[in-house]
């Protein structure tokens, strides 16, 4: 029987990224997929929404600027996007099988061992690799679970992955649909939704069951998003619970029930499922090996990332915690560290970035004011609009705003950051890692930021809340604002 320092259920990028970590250690790694190494975040998921995404938004972004001027739209035939798509999977794809075939040559060969296959546990050691009818079984002092997650599914809905489609089957349509139902309004279904309504070819509709798209996010945000949504021509039911829906004649009838007691019956084209994921757990053998599960995945203990079996780990969507592709790998990478470098402190999750490619796009990083608000706890909140921002003003692209969060102290620690608008996603770091390092604003308003540039806002905010601002709200009333949160209670600060 092979015998590992460590084995790693699942090559997606969790699995991969505590693979890679494990060899720094000069441990003996065997990595089992039973599929593609790259997972989700590769193919169906982040890597291919997100080509999708930046190929609509610079096709949306030539229209804005040409059918203004009175000549013709701009148009991009599903062949093209679909090729551009390919190429960026395979790019990828051929990134992963590549670096996997040269470690294991000379000296890594002693240390990374791949196999092709399902894993399963047979004991709190022992993994059973099922592959092609063949068996066998190895051996490991350490086991990471790190299987990832599929698309949810309504069990009283019929998903073909043809007409009606989860995020599996929306990459593999033939041509854009003449219409298309999304249904759940949470990042997913916004995505898509901005994706297909940015390509100008298809009427687009949401199913929200909620009285307001991302309904997680503070107001401002979901309001500036639904309202680009709707400019587009996209449909939001809000309040709307899904009654039936089922294809007929090769189309999606979709039935809609309202609380004042209207019901709506519309025919589209195409619908997507984006009502969430679920953790991959099905004959993984985690009652053999006596591992635990909680509602929302694997059962974590006490021990970051270990479960109630003290040898095995288990990191990314398939732990229930945080489905994001940075977190996974942090997690696995933090797993890992703890098994052999002897790590003791906790992986944090007050700092996590995160990035949601809508229009415009949102970033975000630590607590939002709803949450604030719900949990009572008082903060000085500032905001600044991308439209006093030079460098948005370069770019003709001044819809959006920067939004900090801080203790309602002298301190003034940051508890959270949303940035919405252009360059969002590069914005945050800085403020992530001052929540990390728990430092004070003071490092950001004095730090020298290149000019122009987006991040020159966040410096301003922060100028703001110690009173040493270049533009003062007292004359920017409706571009900047200040003011406090305290038991829900929104208090202006002193204008300067």
């Amino acid at each position: 029987m092979d015998k590992f320092d460590l084995i790693i259920i699942g090559g997606g990028p969790a699995g991969y990224a505590g693979a890679m970590r494990a060899i720094d250690y000069g441990k003996r790694v065997c990595l089992i997929e039973k599929d593609k190494v790259g997972g989700a975040g590769v193919y169906n998921g982040a890597l291919s929404s997100k080509t999708l995404w930046e190929i609509a938004n610079k096709v949306s972004g030539i229209n804005e600027m040409i059918v203004s001027s009175g000549r013709s739209k701009f148009e991009l035939s599903w062949k093209d996007v679909k090729k551009t798509l390919d190429e960026a999977i395979f790019e990828r794809k051929f990134q992963y099988s590549c670096h996997i075939k040269l470690l294991q040559t000379e000296t890594m060969q002693k240390l990374l061992h791949y196999e092709r296959g399902a894993g399963s546990l047979k004991s709190k050691n022992e993994v059973i690799i099922n592959h092609e009818g063949e068996q066998k079984v190895i051996w490991g002092d350490n086991i990471i679970l790190a299987t990832g997650s599929r698309p949810r599914k309504d069990p009283k809905i019929i998903v073909d992955e043809k007409t009606i489609m989860t995020s599996d089957g929306i990459d593999q349509i033939e041509d854009y649909p003449k219409s298309l139902v999304i249904v759940g309004a949470g990042v997913i279904g916004c995505e898509y939704a901005t994706i297909f309504s940015n390509f100008g070819k298809t009427k687009v509709h949401i199913i929200d069951r909620a009285e307001r798209i991302l309904p997680f996010e503070d107001e401002d945000i979901s309001k500036l998003v639904a309202g680009n949504l709707i400019e587009k021509g996209v449909v939001i039911h809000s309040n709307a619970k899904l009654e039936r829906m089922e294809t007929i004649d090769g189309e999606v009838e979709y039935e809609l029930a309202y609380s004042d007691g209207r019901k709506e019956i519309i025919r589209v084209e195409k619908a997507l499922m984006s009502i969430g994921r679920i953790p991959n757990v099905e004959n993984l053998g985690l009652e053999t090996a006596g591992v635990e599960m909680s509602q929302r995945g694997i059962h974590i203990g006490d021990d970051d990332t270990r479960t109630n079996i003290p040898n095995i780990y288990a990191v990314g969507d398939v732990s229930g915690r945080i489905a994001l592709v940075n977190m996974g790998e942090i997690e696995a990478r933090h797993a890992v560290e703890k098994m052999f470098g002897q790590k003791t402190e906790r992986l944090s999750y007050d700092n996590i970035c995160t990035i949601m490619f809508l229009h415009p796009e949102v970033a975000a990083v630590g607590m939002n004011e709803q949450t604030c608000i719900q949990n009572n706890i008082p903060v000085k909140v500032v905001k600044l609009d991308f439209s006093v921002i030079a460098r948005a003003i370069a770019m003709r692209k001044t819809q959006g705003f920067f939004k900090i969060i801080v203790t309602n102290d002298k301190e003034m620690k940051i508890l959270g950051m949303r940035a919405v608008g252009e360059h969002a996603s590069s914005a945050i770091q800085a403020v992530g890692l001052l929540i990390k390092l728990n430092m004070s604003i003071e490092v950001l308003s004095e730090l020298i930021h290149p000019h122009p540039s987006i991040v020159e806002g966040i410096q301003e905010c922060v100028r703001m809340l110690l009173k040493k601002s270049v533009f003062k709200s007292s004359v920017f009333k409706d571009k900047l604002s200040c003011y406090s949160l305290v038991d829900g209670v929104k208090t202006p600060l002193e204008r300067l």
